[in-house]
């Protein structure tokens, strides 16, 4: 029988194997760039799941999600063409699984809580001020230090500047969208909060390494990850990660600015 959200139980069960295979498949295909071996890794993991018809059902629908990431490069790349391209294939990422979720499974798992009525906490509101502060520290840190601004474009034109700002923002809503609206929430209606959290953030990292964000990123990006999934639990709002993101992406926009334009935006303490 499978469990739901608020019945998983606390335990490993085998029906971490196949997930935690299908979790593997996106490191190989965006981590490692080794396309053939992530394809195998996750039919073999779905194979493994068909014993289990719910989570096969779902398991299937964060592969299809993979499986269409997986067939163009998500480098940074804020050209025009690329721009639409990659908006194109990561909105079919979303929709492909949210529909055969909605009319062809018909369980309507797959949703998008904007409009809650929830007001949010104090304590929220301060932590979208948090977000600011920490990536105003750390981010500089990282991308500069590490060399890590390179893998995105140097920009200097105001068009170059629109696009960055448009393309990190985009990536960051759709980041939630699927993430954390599709993996996210499929794998919580099999497993403990704890390891859905991991196995999404397993395949949001590895997205985000090869957006761009390499070297001693997965230090960064993996507790951001977590975070969004945590958060995301307890809230239960989309438009809440979301904002919490683009906060984020925010200082990660004006922190690329400024390392490729270091007399531009002197605001960083790197």
């Amino acid at each position: 029988m499978t469990t739901t959200a608020t019945d998983a139980p606390p335990r490993v069960s085998w029906a971490l194997v196949p997930a935690a295979g299908v979790a593997a498949s996106a490191v190989l295909l965006f981590g490692l760039d080794l396309t053939i071996a992530g394809y195998v890794t996750l039919g073999l993991s779905l194979a493994l799941a068909l014993p289990r018809r719910a989570l096969f059902n779902d398991l299937v629908l964060i592969g299809l999600g993979l499986v269409i990431i997986s067939t163009i490069s998500v480098a940074a790349d804020i050209s025009y063409g690329n721009m639409l391209l990659m908006g194109a294939v990561l909105a079919l990422a979303v929709l492909v699984p949210y529909l055969i979720d909605r009319f062809g499974y018909r369980t309507h798992t797959i949703r998008f809580p904007v409009n809650t009525g929830r007001r949010w906490t104090r304590l929220e509101r301060w932590y979208l001020v948090v977000v600011v502060l920490l990536g105003w520290a750390i981010l500089p840190t990282y991308f500069i230090g590490s060399g890590a601004y390179q893998n995105w474009p140097a920009i200097h034109e105001p068009d170059e500047l629109a696009r960055l700002f448009v393309g990190v923002n985009v990536v960051g809503i759709w980041d939630e969208l699927f993430f954390i609206c599709v993996v996210f929430t499929l794998l919580r209606r099999h497993f403990p909060l704890w390891q859905a959290n991991l196995l999404q953030a397993v395949i949001f990292v590895s997205f985000l390494w090869e957006l761009g964000y390499r070297s001693w990123g997965p230090l960064l990006t993996i507790p951001f990850a977590l975070l969004q999934g945590w958060i995301f639990s307890r809230v239960k709002s989309l438009s809440y990660v979301v904002s919490v993101h683009l906060l984020f992406d925010l200082v990660v926009f004006l922190v690329l600015v400024h390392a490729h334009n270091p007399e531009w935006l002197p605001i960083f303490l790197y």
